[in-house]
């Protein structure tokens, strides 16, 4: 598909704007300090949990299923894919994962990580020792309620993409869903890279990467959207809100 050519997208986006009491921008754990309104003391106490790790190239996997579960990692830079593997060797891709997103969140239950983790391109990550963040939230009602939210969030998209919804509702859920994680940790909502392939979008969605394929060169023959390769814009968003309201909150 071919179309508008582009800006250049910088495709290492990552806020270091942090210092001894305040997150970076784009953490997920900058929301509850800031709407709770938590002290300098309390910010330097989860703040010393942080270890800075990566980078981590494309295909190498942060963690692996079955790997034992000692901590919970937010995406600093970059994507991570989460998926598994069934009985038979196929893969399910399980969710993306973005700057200021948590991954580890469904190990929580278990001792042992329950799905892999790669980087599709290269990640760096913040890391919290689980045991100390768990005492930690039993101090700050705040930061606990924050880990519940994305757990609660991850598992309501996971279902309502089992739904019986149709390709192309799928696909504009899945752009539109995207473009409200980008602009929530302050990255453009209309103008964004897909940094996962084509494939990988496709088993998310639960269809064939033909369909995908189809459905975006329809879009964008319809004039929602523009694509060149993997950089993309969204054209029309009313339309593409539209489409996906059934699916989307």
């Amino acid at each position: 598909m071919s179309g508008t050519t582009f800006p250049r997208i910088d495709r290492n986006i990552v806020a270091d704007d942090g210092d001894e009491f305040t997150f970076c921008s784009t953490c997920a754990f900058s929301h509850a300090c800031l709407s709770q309104g938590l002290d300098k003391a309390s910010l330097k106490d989860l703040h010393m949990l942080v270890e800075h790790i990566g980078p981590f190239h494309a295909g190498e996997h942060v963690f692996r299923e079955g790997d034992p579960f000692e901590a919970i990692a937010a995406v600093r830079a970059g994507t991570v894919k989460t998926y598994s593997i069934d009985r038979d060797g196929r893969e399910h891709v399980l969710g993306f994962h973005l700057p200021g997103e948590v991954i580890g969140l469904n190990a929580i239950a278990g001792d042992k990580y329950p799905c892999n983790a790669v980087a599709l391109d290269t990640v760096t990550l913040c890391r919290f020792s689980f045991p100390q963040i768990s005492v930690l939230a039993a101090k700050l009602p705040g930061l606990q309620q924050t880990l519940f939210r994305l757990l609660s969030r991850d598992i309501g998209t996971a279902s309502l993409l089992a739904g019986d919804w149709s390709a192309d509702e799928r696909m504009a859920a899945f752009l539109i869903g995207l473009s409200r994680r980008l602009a929530a940790r302050g990255f453009s909502a209309d103008r964004f890279q897909l940094t996962m392939a084509r494939t990988d979008i496709a088993n998310y969605l639960r269809l064939a990467p033909e369909t995908v394929s189809r459905v975006l060169k329809r879009f964008q023959d319809e004039g929602m959207l523009q694509v060149e390769r993997r950089e993309l814009q969204l054209v029309d968003r009313s339309r593409l809100e539209s489409l996906a309201g059934g699916i989307l909150p």
